[in-house]
C-alpha cells in the first residue's frame, strides 16, 4: 500500500502547466515539520514536492499561495530522467489525490486569485427546498 497524509504550508506559489494532451498539472512544495526535535532541540523541516492533476490542480493554482496551509492525501512516486548535461536525475514526489485547503482567507492575507467574471457566475443557493 502506498498512501501518505501530510499537513504543511506551501513553500512557494503553485505553478500550473498543461501536458501536450491539454491535461492541467499543478506543482508546488510544502514545508512539513518533523514530529521530534533534533539534538539541538530544534524541529527540522522537510520540503516535499507535490503534484496535483486536472481540476483539482487548477483549483490549487487558483486558491493557494505561498504560506497557505494544506492537507494532502496521496501516494509517493519516484521517477528518473536524463538531464541535459547527460546525468541521470532522480525525483521523489507526492501525487495528491485529495487537497484540503486549511487556511482561512484572513490567515492567507489576500483574497484568492478569482476574477470578477468567475464571481459573477456564482449563483445563490435556494435553501427553501432543503430537508435540513
Amino acid at each position: 500500500m502506498n498512501k501518505c497524509i501530510l499537513v504543511g504550508n506551501l513553500a512557494r506559489d503553485p505553478e500550473l502547466t498543461t501536458t501536450s494532451n491539454g491535461v492541467a498539472v499543478c506543482r508546488f512544495s510544502i514545508a512539513v515539520s518533523r514530529r521530534y526535535a533534533n539534538s539541538d532541540g530544534e524541529r527540522e523541516t522537510d520540503f516535499l514536492n507535490i503534484v496535483v492533476w486536472r481540476n483539482l490542480g487548477e483549483n490549487c493554482h487558483k486558491f493557494l499561495k505561498k504560506g497557505s496551509k494544506v492537507g494532502i492525501v496521496g501516494n509517493i512516486q519516484s521517477r528518473s530522467y536524463d538531464a541535459t548535461d547527460g546525468t541521470k536525475r532522480y525525483v521523489t514526489e507526492i501525487v495528491a489525490e485529495e487537497v484540503e485547503f486549511l487556511s482561512t482567507k484572513s490567515q492567507d492575507g489576500d483574497a484568492p486569485k478569482t476574477s470578477n467574471e468567475e464571481v459573477a457566475k456564482l449563483q445563490p443557493i435556494d435553501d427553501d427546498g432543503l430537508p435540513f
